[in-house]
């Protein structure tokens, strides 16, 4: 086993976020476990796992805690938190469209510009992004405000990684397929997918841990199926 690393894994109560919780819980790593809901996470009594209640889209909270909570040295921060809306363009207003980028592209930059100066050189930011916000991929009705901000994630991943090549940390961006979470089944009730939230958690825990050493500035499909 690889000597512990410190972790911070924002959306972390459910789906992807909880299972990525209990992965490096499991494998013996210090996890930061970031949600507006802690209690999924509290009521497991997981080893070496501080939750934090953090609203990412209050700039001011995400600040003060970065200042006074967050570990120094963290080897990876895992931007897990996301919205995910189904809803036809033509019903979508403007409160849905800032509801919808505050979480996945406001939220996402506050807690890793916050978390800067504690980020290890050597370290590694993942985003998770979508199929859906790579061009000439699959689209799908319904998901004009998610996956307008999920291409927002991608640039801006590319957009970091460049200003930060010379100091660190690596930043990448995994953009995945489906996954059966429970944000899926809330936006499209009754579809189901091959792909479990503890497998793509697997994936993506080492991905976090290594796949710095390989890519920066990288948007990476992770899609069993032909996009």
């Amino acid at each position: 086993m690889d000597a512990a690393k410190n972790i911070v894994i924002t959306g972390a109560s459910r789906g992807i976020g909880l299972a990525l919780v209990k992965w490096f819980s499991v494998n013996q790593h210090k996890v930061w476990a970031l949600s507006r809901n802690t209690k999924p996470i509290t009521q497991l009594n997981l080893p070496n796992v501080t939750a934090t209640t953090l609203d990412l889209t209050d700039e001011d909270a995400v600040l003060a805690w970065s200042q006074n909570m967050a570990p120094d040295n963290i080897d990876a921060l895992i931007n897990n938190a996301g919205k995910l809306l189904n809803k036809p363009f033509a019903d979508t207003k403007q409160s849905d469209f800032e509801t919808v980028f505050k979480v996945n592209v406001f939220g996402l930059a506050n807690i890793t510009r916050a978390l800067l100066n504690k980020l290890q050189p050597g370290g590694h930011v993942v985003n998770i992004s979508s199929m859906g916000g790579i061009g000439g991929t699959s689209k799908f009705p319904g998901l004009a405000a998610y996956s307008s901000s999920k291409g927002a994630v991608s640039i801006l991943t590319e957009l970091l990684a460049e200003e930060l090549k010379e100091t660190g940390p690596a930043i990448n961006a995994l953009a995945l397929g489906a996954v059966q979470t429970e944000m899926l089944s809330e936006a499209f009730p009754g579809l189901e997918v091959p792909m479990t939230a503890a497998s793509m958690a697997d994936y993506i825990a080492k991905f976090a841990l290594d796949g710095h050493l390989f890519y920066n500035g990288k948007v990476l499909p992770v899609s069993n199926t032909t996009p």
